[in-house]
């Protein structure tokens, strides 16, 4: 039994830990030794995907990605990095979590992130585009200086040095209008300007700063774009501009749609709040998984605050109770996905060490508790296991003012995760109940 036990753990480790394609797929496998010669020094298109075993974006993506490296063998290259084994690798192009995609171009210092759907048709489809993109580079002699289109042009920043770069704010013509802003897959921020207007100048410092702000802290997800509006009246006409500056939104996934007339403020703080806002209505909201192995914990947890759920043993309600605390987890995880916590979830008692560390256990399931390993503590929600009793304790944590339920984690201890298989997402197994004859009982007046 002892035996069975370990070699069933050993199994789940070694499934944990093994990359999800095999050598018979059309997805290269690439890692910190080969990456120069197969990538830096070829003059081939990549597509390369951050992966990490237990990351369920990842998971999804695996069918999709493996029928898209079929569709565009011979033509580009699909691969895969294990991001949990090469961390730097990743780091050293600013992938900071597993399920990124980089598109690997002329230029190879600086791949573009790719942001379409995650599906084989738009992957192949994305990555034809990418691949006349580079012939076109190639063709014109010279490689684009950024991702998103040519730089500002003429137009005067008014000084901009201290911190922003006019070269961050695309500058935007009748000619690459549709191409950058209404085929793309960015949000973008456009000033509709007049070189002789006073406002405009006073704005262009102001708007270089936020263009390099906005594109650090969105990896380049949202950009800023300006259009000198009389020279390149066809589009400023399109949409009624008829003073100056005028700012327009084009949100990403509603370009169909008018675009938002910007109303926030015209200095620096105030366009990056409003770009950041846009930006996180298409944060993707994170997983909620279940703690089935130290890499998982580790993933959800190292980087800042994580969310952890321990709830009832499954014969407590059976999969119907479980599958509800999930889906109202995953509910909550997306209304705060711009706090970028980690979210997971083990079932009652699984996980002993954890819940002693957490002090969990004592006042019954379902229980749920806030970490912060960076500074060693924890918090627990002492109320009502609901979406309505949680989001409280939540929003206490956004706004950072700490918990009354607030404990340090022991010195000399870490959280520990015991590997094991995930749930099977059915009910338990029935209880074989053992039979006892009576008569086989001796009674007190029988001694």
């Amino acid at each position: 039994m002892d035996k069975f036990i370990c070699l069933t753990v050993l199994l789940s480790l070694l499934s944990l830990s093994s990359a999800a394609y095999s050598s018979a797929d059309d997805v290269v496998e690439l890692d910190a030794s080969n990456f120069q010669s197969e990538v830096i020094d070829s003059d081939e298109l990549w597509l390369i995907e951050f992966y990490a075993p237990w990351c369920g974006h990842c998971q999804r993506l695996e069918p999709e990605w493996q029928t898209a490296a079929s569709n565009l063998k011979g033509v580009t290259k699909i691969a895969f990095i294990d991001f949990t084994k090469h961390k730097q690798l990743a780091k050293s192009y600013n992938v900071s979590k597993p399920g990124t995609i980089l598109c690997f171009q002329n230029n190879k210092d600086k791949p573009r992130r790719y942001k379409g759907a995650r599906d084989a048709d738009a992957i192949t489809e994305g990555a034809m585009k990418a691949l006349k993109d580079m012939v076109k580079e190639r063709a014109s002699g010279g490689k684009k200086k950024s991702s998103g289109g040519s730089s500002s042009g003429g137009r005067s920043s008014g000084g901009s040095s201290s911190g922003g770069s006019s070269d961050d704010v695309v500058t935007l013509t009748d000619a690459n209008f549709n191409e950058l802003v209404l085929q793309g897959d960015d949000t973008w921020l456009v000033e509709f300007y007049a070189p002789w207007c006073g406002h405009c100048k006073n704005l262009a410092p102001h708007w270089a700063r936020a263009a390099t702000e906005v594109k650090d802290k969105t990896d380049g997800q949202v950009k800023l774009g300006a259009l000198d509006a009389t020279v390149h009246q066809a589009t400023a006409s399109k949409y009624g501009i008829r003073g100056y500056p005028s700012i327009k939104i084009f949100r990403k996934s509603f370009k169909s749609e008018t675009p938002v007339d910007y109303d926030g403020g015209r200095d620096t703080s105030g366009i990056v709040s409003k770009a950041m806002e846009y930006f996180e209505e298409n944060i993707e909201p994170p997983t909620v998984d279940e703690l089935v192995s130290q890499e998982i914990l580790d993933g959800k947890c190292t980087k800042g605050i994580c969310i952890l759920a321990f709830l009832p043993d499954i014969y407590d309600g059976g999969k119907a109770e479980r599958n509800r605390y999930i889906n109202m987890m995953t509910v909550l995880a997306d209304k705060f996905k711009k706090q970028k916590w980690g979210w997971g979830w083990s079932a009652a008692a699984s996980q002993s060490d954890l819940e002693k560390t957490l002090n969990i256990g004592g006042s019954g399931y379902p229980m749920l508790v806030a970490m912060n390993l960076r500074k060693e503590v924890f918090a627990l929600h002492m109320g009502s296991f609901s979406e309505e009793g949680i989001r409280p304790f939540l929003h206490v944590l956004t706004y950072g003012q700490g918990s009354r339920n607030t404990f340090p984690i022991p010195k000399g201890t870490s959280p520990v995760i015991k590997a094991m298989e995930s749930w099977n997402g059915e009910d338990g197994p029935p209880i074989q109940e053992e039979e006892f004859d009576l008569d086989d009982f001796k009674w007190d007046d029988e001694l």
